[in-house]
Parts: structure tokens; sequence; C-alpha cells
């Protein structure tokens, strides 16, 4: 017998799809992957998690608020793991506007439509909802930058920098806001960059890949100094579902990788791996394709989160250090070229 119904959003992106992969491993929940299919999402990658004993794919907007109305009403989800977002930086900066409308209105139809099937008013949770729960996915670039010292915790003051973060940070206003006013059994989670199977070809690591194999120049922002925390995605999966399982209702969890390294390393790191598991030639190496481009406007300089928190109350650890996780994702786009066409 399945355990909860669950509406999961942005389930064909990457982050998303990862997980829906590893619920259907490790639960018996009845999983709805909500997604609009934009250019982030895709139904490849939901490969094998589909279908009959698979979870159950629903094409569709959270922007929508009478399509959402409908889903909650019709499947009646006592579960909400919400992952969909815009979340690529550069495109916030040229084209705002889809950003404010996901990750804010979309976050709202969401909470309200849960609120009204879940509760008969403040604080009042109906009988069959009584175990109800909603995660919200969300990002370090809420807490805006740091310099070389000290680490983002859930009591970092928020100070989001690009139209992205601003939004992220917006979103998860409107959740605090819910539980505070309403008695919403909301949980927030709030992660680190991740890398793994099935990311975007924009992002920073799919592209050092794809430019590397391709010959193409590598591009890196600035002088390459910025630092981030990098998060293995299926470690950011099973941190997500003892957040949802075990979390305290009304709490924010800061799930980070405790692995800070500089995007000039992350680039160096690549092409090392690359020269020894697709090699150019040999006197070439891959290090040769970097350069160094115009820094991004309001590039924050570095992100790293502590994770105290979800270790020490959940019983969370990353299981993959930056250098066991990186293998094993070049490992993956070699096998999957054409997810970097």
């Amino acid at each position: 017998m399945k355990n909860n119904k669950v509406l999961l959003t942005g389930g064909a992106g990457f982050i998303g799809s990862n997980y829906v992969q590893h619920a259907m491993e490790n639960t018996q929940d009845e999983i709805f992957v909500l997604d609009k299919l934009t250019y982030a999402g895709s139904l490849q990658n939901l490969e094998g998690c589909l279908g009959e004993n698979g979870a159950f794919f629903i094409k569709g907007d959270i922007c929508d608020d009478a399509f959402v109305k409908s889903l909650f009403e019709t499947h009646q989800f006592n579960r909400v793991i919400h992952f969909a977002a815009e979340s690529h930086v550069d495109n916030s900066i040229t084209g705002p506007a889809a950003f404010i409308e996901t990750n804010i209105v979309g976050t709202f139809n969401l909470l309200q439509n849960a609120y009204k099937l879940w509760m008969d008013g403040p604080n009042r949770l109906k009988d069959e909802f009584n175990d109800a729960r909603f995660l919200h996915v969300s990002t370090d670039e809420v807490y805006g930058t740091l310099g070389e010292t000290g680490l983002f915790t859930e009591e970092t003051p928020y100070a989001p920098n690009s139209p992205y973060s601003a939004s992220k940070a917006s979103s998860d206003f409107i959740v605090r806001s819910y539980f505070h006013t309403y008695g919403m059994p909301v949980v927030t989670t709030n992660c680190s960059n991740n890398y793994g199977p099935n990311q975007h070809k924009e992002k920073l690591i799919p592209t050092i890949i794809r430019k590397a194999i391709s010959g193409e120049d590598i591009p890196i922002y600035g002088d390459g100094k910025n630092i981030r925390d990098w998060l293995y995605v299926m470690d950011h999966c099973k941190g997500i579902q003892l957040a949802l399982d075990k979390g305290k209702l009304g709490e924010t969890y800061n799930i980070g990788g405790r692995n800070e390294r500089q995007n000039l390393y992350i680039a160096h790191t690549i092409c090392d791996l690359l020269d020894e598991m697709q090699p150019k030639g040999e006197t070439e190496s891959y290090r040769d394709q970097i350069r160094f481009v115009t820094d991004r406007p309001g590039h924050d300089f570095r992100y790293a989160i502590d994770a105290s928190k979800i270790e020490g109350e959940l019983g969370w650890e990353a299981e993959e250090n930056f250098e066991s996780g990186i293998k094993k994702t070049i490992a993956w786009y070699l096998n999957n070229k054409e997810r970097l066409l």
C-alpha cells in the first residue's frame, strides 16, 4: 500500500528528477510529477521512473492557479515537494520577469491551494491531513555573499544580490508566513551548489565538460577565484527526504556538502580527469582551452553552508566529497553525451 500522495513540482528538472529516482527506490509513496517542460525540464530525465508501478507525470504550470486548484481537488495530495523554479542566474539578469512569476507567484499558488485542501482555517488542520507536509526547496544564494571566512547558517540574514536569489528569498518568506499565520505544516531547505546526472547543460560543470570535449574555449568568469560549496545531487535528495519525514515544522535546514572549491579549481579538476578518461593526445591537455571572460554583474564571491543543524538533528551527512562526486558526474556525461548537445 502506498504511504502518501506526493505532488512533486519541477520533477523533470535536474534535482527533481534525481529525487524522483530516490523516492521510487526508497519509499512507497505515490508520486505525481508536475513539470511545465520548459528548456530546463525533460522527460529524458525521468526514464525508468514513469509508467506502471512508477511515478505519474502531469504537464502543467504552477502559475496557472485554476489548474493547480484542480490538481489538489482531484488527487488530494498530502505531501508537496516544491522544486519547480527558474534558477539560472544569468537568465535572471537578462529576463527577470519569468523568475518573479514562477518563483514567487507559483509558490504562492501551491501554498494557497494546499492550505485550502488541508485546513479548515488558521491552525486547524483537517483530520485526514494531520500528517500533511509542504517542503520548499530553496538555495543558499538568498543569504548573499561571504568574504573569505564564515559560513551561512539558518540564522544568517537574507541579502540576495540577483533577481534569481531575490525571487527565491521572496518565496522563502511566503512559505514562512504560511507557517506563522496559518500554522501550515511547512519545512524549507536551502542548499549549496548541486552537481551530478541530469543537470542542464547551461550550468557551470556541464558547460566545462561540454566545451572541453567539443574543443571550444572553456569560459571562466573573472579570475576564477569565486568559491562555491558543492553538493552531490543524490546527497541533497537524501537530505530532502529526511527534512520531509523528520524535520520540525516551520524550520529551515541548510544542506551543504562542506566542499568549498574555487571555480578555477573546478575547471582544472574536470580537465585533468578528462585527460585521463577521454585523452586528447599524449602532449595535449583540456586545460589549454580555459579562457577567462568578463565577470558576471553582481557576481557573489563565496557561498559556504554550515550543515550542522541537519547533521545534528536529523542525522544527515554527505556521502560524496567533490573529488569522488565529480568522477561519477563526468563518467555519466561521457556516457550520455547527447545531454550536452
